[in-house]
């Protein structure tokens, strides 16, 4: 399946590179060529990023935050994580433009599903910051919401592994890759794709997940024109 516009969702953590905090400029700077190519071959994206690699709000309750603070905490470090991004990207030659689920001019553009549309339909990426805007939803979450918004025909989930696996491959070396399954075995196996809400929202609304290896060069690209890479989760 070729696909036409995608929501990427990407992880803080995978932008720290090895050492899981900060930024890593190499890291950031691959995907940036990685997205690019596909924005260039014709495919339109959006793109949500976790806060991970700076803050991580539930993590911080454990440690004496309260829960709200410590979640909008999580939805300003998505949005740096965002700009950063969006300056890659631009280095790569393709426009983006960072939109927040808050209100945030000069350093981000508030949230509005068409202008976001607009952007991805004039070549540009859009990168939409600051999770849902509420505390108590994930940034997997706020990817399936966007996902369905913007009329993504997939929510594409880049990982530090090629696919779901029927147990963890680290652990199991027999463990068994799908190349699909339905969101209905994905569910009765306990087959940890996204978050229960996100899982929801992309099954009612009928968006499929890929999940793939976003460190794997190549793999993006040739899963948004078609190759069977990753596993695709879906209702079919």
């Amino acid at each position: 399946m070729k696909y036409n516009r995608i929501l990427l969702k990407l992880s803080g953590e995978a932008l720290a590179g090895a050492s899981g905090k900060g930024l890593d400029e190499n890291v950031m700077g691959t995907y940036a060529a990685q997205i690019a190519k596909v924005v260039k071959s014709g495919t339109q994206v959006a793109i949500v990023i976790g806060g991970g690699n700076i803050f991580r709000g539930l993590s911080g309750v454990g440690a004496g935050f309260e829960r709200v603070r410590g979640d909008q905490m999580g939805m300003l470090a998505t949005v740096i994580n965002s700009i950063g991004m969006s300056l890659f990207i631009k280095a790569a030659g393709v426009p983006a433009e960072v939109f927040t689920s808050t209100k945030m001019e000069p350093m981000a553009r508030y949230y509005v599903r068409d202008e976001a549309v607009k952007t991805m339909e004039a070549g540009g990426v859009a990168i939409i910051a600051g999770g849902t805007g509420n505390p108590f939803f994930t940034t997997d979450s706020a990817a399936a919401l966007r996902a369905c918004e913007i009329g993504a025909d997939a929510l594409f989930k880049g990982t530090k592994v090629d696919g779901v696996y029927d147990s963890d491959p680290v652990k199991n070396p027999n463990a068994k890759k799908y190349s699909s399954l339905s969101f209905d075995k994905a569910l009765a196996d306990n087959l940890k794709v996204m978050d229960a809400t996100a899982f929801t929202l992309c099954r009612e609304n009928n968006i499929p997940i890929v999940v793939f290896d976003m460190n794997a060069a190549g793999t993006l690209e040739g899963i948004v024109a078609g190759k069977p890479l990753g596993t695709v989760v879906s209702n079919e």
